[in-house]
């Protein structure tokens, strides 16, 4: 009786064993790297737009920089509200800049997640996150893709941990806020940007045209619930 007693009593541990384990590795982590700006070949990984592809005279660079022996990006750049007269765009506004990934290999999968995380040290502006989608809100003829945004106070001087939940990103068509009850399909996330523009956003956020400077350390998804 004794030596089926330990039997017994070895195969329930061993099972319990086997359902810890599958259910740990189950388990997504809590946080999830999307961009680490800690090597010089970052920057190959993002492509910068503004309003001078349409005839504003706004510029910005990314760059990754070494600070107290640790790499950084600094997204920076001028805003200007200045347009070019030459331009054969009629644009209606300008003071504006931004930095785009590259689209993913297939999709990124936040389902697991819920919030986004940035490392920053600002300038005191207002800055926009943007997360794109597979298109499935737009017109089907439509290749741009869905983006959701939100917004970024980067204090200045000062390393910063902005936390975004991902609810809070709202549903936006070429910068206008899509006034329609939509929900994020976070599993086929194509890529992300970070923006900046003359106008605050937020109160109390630097605004108005001249110089922006954004140091980044890195982009993480959370998962808080």
């Amino acid at each position: 009786m004794s030596k089926l007693r330990a039997l017994w009593q070895a195969s329930v541990n061993s099972t319990k064993k086997a359902l810890a384990w599958n259910v740990e590795d189950w388990i997504p982590p809590t946080e999830k790297y999307i961009f680490s700006f800690n090597a010089k070949q970052e920057v190959k990984k993002w492509h910068l737009y503004s309003d001078s592809e349409y005839g504003g005279m706004s510029t910005a660079s990314l760059e990754i920089t070494e600070t107290g022996n640790q790499l950084r990006g600094v997204f920076s750049g001028k805003l200007s509200l200045d347009v070019n007269e030459n331009s054969r765009w009629n644009i209606n506004r300008s003071g504006f800049c931004g930095m785009r990934s590259k689209k993913f290999d297939g999709f990124i999968n936040l389902d697991l997640y819920d919030s986004i995380a940035l490392r920053l040290k600002g300038d005191g502006r207002c800055y926009i996150s943007t997360i794109y989608t597979e298109n499935w809100v737009n017109s089907p003829g439509q290749e741009e893709d869905n983006s959701w945004q939100a917004f970024v106070l980067a204090p200045k001087d000062d390393w910063y941990i902005a936390k975004i939940p991902l609810d809070r990103y709202l549903p936006t068509w070429r910068g206008n806020i899509i006034d329609s009850e939509m929900e994020m399909n976070p599993s086929r996330i194509v890529s992300m940007s970070l923006s900046v523009n003359a106008a605050a956003g937020v109160p109390g956020a630097r605004s108005g045209p001249g110089d922006f400077n954004l140091e980044i350390d890195w982009i993480k998804a959370l998962r808080t619930q």
